[in-house]
């Protein structure tokens, strides 16, 4: 598995930015896919997931400003981040969860590599 992620960078607050996530292995089409994001100095925390249905889930800090999308073809996630705040700054790491709905009683089983948003106020 290799999940390739993209998209990352800085913006002011109020700001857009989409990341995107490939499964460049192609495997796990029908797997749920996601993203969690890591501030300095804190845990890694859950952001989104969407399942291969199109079935989405948001943490509570992100919702009506996030949007989760995917391709199954791919398969790619996508995470359009509109009205960014400085306290969205962290580390976006895209994930994939082998299971049909998204679970928070267990980690992912696989990660991509961060990528870095800076929002400045």
């Amino acid at each position: 598995v290799q999940l390739q992620a993209s998209g990352g960078g800085s913006v002011q607050a109020g700001g857009s930015l989409r990341l995107s996530c490939e499964d460049t292995g192609r495997t796990y089409n029908t797997n749920v896919m996601g993203w969690f994001r890591q501030a300095p100095g804190k845990e890694r925390e859950f952001v989104a997931a969407i399942t291969w249905r199109g079935g989405r889930t948001y943490a509570d800090s992100v919702k009506g400003r996030f949007t989760i999308s995917r391709l199954n073809a791919n398969p790619t996630v996508y995470l359009q981040m509109n009205d960014l705040k400085p306290e969205d700054t962290a580390v976006y790491y895209c994930m994939v969860q082998r299971s049909q709905r998204y679970s928070n009683d267990r980690l992912p089983d696989y990660w991509g590599q961060g990528t870095l948003v800076t929002v400045s106020s």
